[in-house]
This record gives structure tokens, sequence and C-alpha cells, in this order.
């Protein structure tokens, strides 16, 4: 059985691994690989909080449990999938999502809580997750069209029972009859989520707790009661898995508490009624309430590299640039209020119009270098970094404008140029 210790993922492609993995080492941490995905790592050496690595800082790294990897990994949708996210808050599985189905995909995310949502937003920033959209909303509420989804993960509210480990309470918070509502309430997502997946497409139900209730009984409640059948799942390696709690249930999981991370539980469901078609449903077109821009002729458009962006549009709403996937433009219904990626800020009109790149917009920066427009600031070694997370600025020739941050020659961000000197606001 592997050791236990923290999990993180890489959040790069695979060319760059061994950079980020650099990174990491050169501020004192070391780690292992996870056999269940490839991009996941165990730590074994932690000098000082990951989350406060430089690598983590920059969103090239995600901390998460090894068990809560295991959802969009079971739901599986291939490169240019759409899925919709139904319960999204801190982001952890949606930012996962975003990197499975690559920049021809898209995922949209929904999470009422208005704090949450702000988490979530952040998080995706971080991690440069520029093919997802967000929305306020309860997910029983999204009022998209019966089958417009071809891949749907559901990750409802739960009693966390699996997370005893790090919340010891979690039992006496949830226990007995105070997990009827939530009970309740997974049915009503189960069954909208049913409704929203289009024939031959895919749901994959997970919860963090080991209570039955919201677990096996759900699914008996789901294959009785809606559309769908149970897809069956393999065991991936290096977990340790307990037998169903029901008859009937070959092929859900449930992950045991002594697998090295969070009990958890999963069940992939197909919608009946044939193959799942490739495309996907189209919402009314109507207007946007800002303005479209074309960054390419803006002040400082130069300096980006826009061929690395997904089909899309970039709208000013109020001076903030925001990247909009094409695909939520096709999906997203009239009415619902959603939130695309930000890119910067726009300021001015006309030829005077201007674009200032986010610190974290890095998607904007060429994959190379070299064949970079703008100035660069391309570190070999940490100190530079480390100075300039720790609110210091550093040296630069003078000039004007913004500045490419890359580290051993990947892409991190962007500096702002004050003077001589660089500064980085990247949060």
């Amino acid at each position: 059985m592997i050791q236990f210790g923290r999990t993180f993922r890489l959040v790069c492609d695979e060319p760059a691994v061994p950079v980020v993995e650099g990174l990491l080492r050169a501020q004192g941490f070391d780690f292992g690989p996870e056999p269940f995905y490839a991009f996941a790592r165990r730590l074994i050496h932690e000098p000082f909080p990951l989350g406060e690595s430089l690598a983590a800082r920059f969103g090239l790294i995600y901390i998460q449990d090894r068990s809560s990897m295991l959802p969009p990994l079971a739901l599986n949708p291939p490169a240019g999938a759409d899925v919709l996210d139904m319960c999204s808050a801190p982001g952890s599985k949606t930012s996962l999502l975003s990197r499975l189905v690559g920049p021809q995909g898209f995922v949209f995310a929904s999470e009422p809580s208005a704090d949450r949502l702000g988490t979530l937003r952040a998080n995706l920033r971080r991690t440069g997750s520029v093919n997802a959209a967000t929305a306020k909303a309860m997910a029983q509420d999204l009022p998209f069209a019966d089958g417009a989804w071809g891949h749907i993960q559901l990750d409802p509210p739960c009693s966390g029972w699996g997370t005893v480990d790090k919340n010891p309470k979690v039992m006496e918070v949830w226990s007995g009859a105070k997990t009827a509502p939530l009970v309740s309430l997974q049915k009503t997502l189960l069954e909208k989520a049913a409704a929203m997946l289009r024939p031959g497409g895919t749901v994959l139900y997970s919860t963090c707790t080991t209570n039955i209730e919201e677990n096996e009984a759900q699914v008996t409640w789901a294959l009785k009661t809606l559309d769908l059948d149970l897809a069956p799942l393999a065991e991936p390696e290096g977990f340790v898995f307990e037998a169903p709690h029901m008859p009937g249930m070959d092929g859900v999981l449930r992950v045991a508490e002594d697998s090295d991370g969070q009990g958890f539980f999963l069940a992939r469901f197909v919608k009946r009624g044939g193959e799942s078609a490739t495309g996907g449903g189209s919402a009314q077109k109507r207007d946007l309430p800002g303005t479209r821009l074309d960054l390419a002729r803006m002040v400082g458009g130069d300096l980006l590299d826009l061929t690395r962006l997904p089909p899309g549009e970039v709208y000013d709403f109020g001076g903030k640039a925001f990247f909009l996937h094409q695909r939520a433009l096709d999906l997203v219904p009239d009415g619902l209020r959603w939130q695309g990626f930000p890119l910067g800020k726009a300021a001015g009109k006309g030829d005077r119009a201007k674009f200032t790149p986010a610190p974290l917009a890095r998607v904007l920066l060429p994959e190379d270098p070299s064949r970079a427009a703008c100035d660069v600031l391309d570190a070999d070694d940490t100190a530079v970094l480390e100075r300039l997370f720790t609110g210091q600025s550093v040296p630069f020739k003078q000039g004007g404008g913004s500045v490419g941050l890359y580290y051993r020659g990947l892409p991190l961000g962007w500096l702002a140029r004050k003077g001589g000197r660089l500064l980085c606001s990247a949060k």
C-alpha cells in the first residue's frame, strides 16, 4: 500500500512536467508518483506548507485529496467534450475536468453561494482554466434545455462522513435524521441531471460520505425512478475498495476509509435512448451586455499570443476583459448570468483603447519566450520568483508596459513595470 501523504496534481502539459517538478524540488519538496493518474503526486517531504510554494501560487499544482480526483477521472470526458459541473465549489474537480477536456472542450460550473463562488473563480483563474465558465445558481434551477449535455458531474452536498480524519465533528453535525434534507436534495439533483442529459450521455454521481442512504440507496432510487442505467467502473490502482453495501450495485466504487485518502462513493450512469451525439444543444442567441473587444487592435495587443485562446470572443464588462468560450455562447440560455475567464483590463475607446493583461493570464504568453513580442523575464532559479511573491520588486531595463514572466521557459504570467523595476500582483 502507498504510504499516506498529502497529494496534489500537476497543472501543466506533459512537456512542462520536469520544469514544474524542478520548481518544487528547488524549494525543498520531495514527492512520488501516484498510480491512478499520470499527473497526480504524493508528498514525501514538505519543508513548509505546500500551498505557499511558488508552484502552488502560480497555479502550476493543485492540492487535492487523492480520492477527490477520482470523480472527474471516472466521468472520463474525451478531449473536446462539453461538461456540466452541477455543484462546483471550491473548483477542485472543475479544474481537473478543464484539463481533461482540453482547450477545445468546455466546462460550465454552477455554485449558489457567493462566497464559495468567489473561491471557485479564484481557483479556476489560478489554474488557467480558460475553457470554463461559472454562474451563481442552484443546480436544480439551471435553465438548460432537456438533453443539452453529454457529460455531467454531480458531486452534491453530503454528510461528509468520509472526511472524519479532517473533520472530527462531522458525524455529530450530520447524524440520524439530520441527513434527511441532504438525501432529498440529492434526489432532486439526480432528477435534474437526468433531465439535462441527452440519450447516451453520462452522469457521474459521487459523495465523500460512507452513509448508505446517500450512496447505494440513491443509486437504487435512480435506477427505479429515472431513465438511467448503471455503467460499471473499474477500480483505479492504488486504492482500497469496500464491497457495496447493497445488492445489485456491480460497478459502483466505495473507497475505503483506510485507502490513504477520504472515504468516497462513485456511481456512473448512462441515459437510455441511444448513443450520445458529439455536439450538443444550442441556446437562443441574444445580445451580451458588454462590448466586444478585438485584442489584436488594442494598444498592448501586439504583445499577446492570441493563438493559444480556444474558439470564443473577448468582451469588456465595466473595464474588465473576459474570454467567453464559444461553447458557452452557444449553450448558455438567456436569463442565466454567467462569467467567463478574466484576461485583464480594458480602458479607452477607438484608437486609444488599451489592454493590460491580468497577472495570471499566462494563456496570452507564447509557450516559447523567444517568440514573445513583449519584454521577458525568464528566471533560471527561484530567487527572483520568491522576491516577487513576497512583494519585493526586481530591477529591469527601463520601458513601459507589461512584462512576461517565465521560469526556465515555462510561462507563469505577467508583471507590472514601474520605472526600472518589476512588480508581481498575482494572487
